[in-house]
């Protein structure tokens, strides 16, 4: 009996065409991704587009930048225009990949961004999208601890402060470790910029030796500042011979010299 041969098929040229096709998809997905930029209140945030443009080309491309669907800048023709809240502080830089430069950052600029590019061939149709989160972000500084002095005799009030972050901060005082009460605290909110403002004020015995920390928590961020008092010691004034005054020793003198002048002269 013969043996049948078996045949091998090829695969089909579509297969192949298909397969390129996810690849570029896939390819196009990655280099369009989003991308996240984190910044301090009042620096520059540079948000990146991804897509070059010649100076010849500018006259068929319509570029547009928008936060959470607002517009912030558009490129059409070649001419920039800048809405409202970006005025003056938004640059469009033709030359970095038709990124742009937000200036004087506010917390109000966090959000999504997206760089979105018409091109124009027989009509203008988006070539190219890209997304940027920005993140604005607003740190407290270290505390300052002022020794506001003596409320009476025995007690002293110090002041814990600090201002210009985001968000509502939280403050406690610690003493040897434990958390003490405040007199009073005090948060305030700036209704421009949106920073926050704390102030606390602590009261303590002189009597006694203090370690005390103010510590500020606002999200997952804490900052910090310690205070310490050394109760003062009373010196004991030595115990030691002080000689005659001078006004003692005429005291003495004088009337043993009369009286003895006055016996000589009567005899």
């Amino acid at each position: 009996m013969g043996q049948t041969q078996k045949r091998r098929t090829t695969p089909p040229e579509c297969s192949y065409f298909k397969l390129f096709q996810i690849l570029v998809i896939a390819g196009v997905f990655y280099f369009s991704s989003g991308t996240q930029v984190t910044k301090l209140v009042n620096d520059k945030a540079h948000l990146p587009c991804g897509y070059n443009i010649s100076a010849g080309e500018l006259t068929n491309a319509r570029i547009y930048w928008q936060k959470n669907n607002e517009m912030v800048l558009s490129v059409i023709h070649g001419k920039t225009d800048v809405w409202h809240k970006y005025k003056n502080r938004t640059i469009y830089d033709t030359i970095d990949n038709s990124s742009i430069v937000i200036l004087g950052l506010r917390l109000s600029d966090s959000g999504e961004y997206s760089c979105i590019i018409q091109m124009k061939k027989e009509e203008y149709k988006v070539t190219h999208k890209h997304s940027v989160t920005l993140l604005v972000r607003a740190e407290f500084p270290k505390p300052n601890i002022t020794d506001v002095g003596n409320q009476s005799t025995n007690i002293r009030r110090i002041n814990c402060s600090t201002s210009g972050g985001f968000p509502k901060p939280h403050l406690l005082w610690l003493a040897n470790g434990k958390e003490v009460n405040a007199i009073k605290t005090a948060i305030s909110q700036d209704p421009a910029t949106e920073l926050y403002s704390i102030n606390s004020v602590l009261d303590f015995n002189v009597t006694n030796n203090h370690s005390f920390i103010c510590v500020v928590k606002y999200g997952n961020e804490t900052v910090s500042k310690s205070f310490t008092w050394q109760k003062s010691e009373i010196p004991h004034a030595p115990v030691s011979y002080q000689p005659p005054s001078l006004y003692l020793l005429l005291c003495l003198f004088v009337p043993v010299f009369v009286i003895s002048w006055c016996l000589l002269k009567s005899k």
